[in-house]
């Protein structure tokens, strides 16, 4: 196995009074495609907020490319894309600006090089927005402000990517783009974390499924669909309402 790039062991956390995730574990090693499943409230988002520091944790450890979190300064190496709902909004901006911003980690005091510029323009190619790199975002319709916020995290050219439902409420012209440029982008070796809804077209790329319920880890193995017709392994001494999960995780809809 290659080394984790990603590594979270016994987080707990809490939303005002009330626990959200209780003790979770998970391992993404270099390369692999994860998938964070489960209903809503389940934990999911919280989860990789904690892991790009957005969330306090109570207790436990997380560690990003073998560092403490704590101490970890090479964000440029995280490309993150939250929902859109949390990113959208009158932002008075053009598409190539948004799309810059994502690359300023990388520059020196904020000047831009050719390399930059270029990399800004491979990033608006991969989302298939390069044409409207002078719009302004307000103008965008759903699923192209979600390919721009895709596009802004692929601008520092990161090693890890991670992303909070990137397919929700998108169509499904925008959904297959999307799906097209994760493909790329795993072919390049880039380690993904992803909050879905469902597997959707992304289904293909996923490497292992982790489930949450409750804030706790009640399965960590084969996509939903590639599980047979009973209950998950470990279920009955994971979580005592794991049973309800199977019809949704067979299917691959989590409501």
């Amino acid at each position: 196995m290659t080394e984790p790039v990603i590594s979270l062991r016994g987080i707990r956390a809490e939303l005002g009074s009330r626990p959200v995730l209780r003790g979770i574990d998970l391992t993404v090693h270099r390369g692999e495609v994860v998938a964070l499943l489960g209903a809503n409230g389940s934990g999911k988002s919280t989860a990789v907020r904690s892991v790009i520091g957005q969330v306090p944790v109570s207790s436990g450890e997380i560690e990003l490319f073998g560092t403490d979190r704590r101490r970890f300064r090479d964000w440029h190496r995280v490309g993150y894309v939250p929902q859109r709902t949390t990113a959208a909004g009158g932002v008075p901006a053009t598409v190539g600006e948004v799309v810059s911003s994502g690359r300023l980690s990388r520059t020196r005091f904020g000047l831009f090089r050719k390399a930059d510029h270029e990399a800004v323009r491979r990033a608006l190619d991969l989302v298939g927005m390069a044409d409207r790199a002078k719009d302004s975002v307000g103008a965008l319709s759903g699923g192209q402000h979600q390919r721009v916020l895709i596009a802004r995290a692929l601008a520092p050219e990161p090693d890890l990517l991670i992303m909070d439902e990137p397919m929700a409420g998108v169509d499904l012209a925008s959904q297959e783009v999307l799906a097209q440029t994760l493909r790329e982008q795993v072919s390049q070796g880039s380690t993904v974390l992803l909050v879905l809804h469902e597997l959707g077209p992304l289904e293909p790329l996923i490497d292992r499924a982790v489930v949450l319920r409750d804030g706790c880890v009640v399965h960590d193995g084969p996509p939903p669909k590639a599980v047979g017709q009973h209950a998950l392994p470990g279920h009955d001494h994971v979580h005592p309402h794991a049973a309800h999960d199977a019809e949704p995780i067979r299917t691959g809809l989590l409501s």
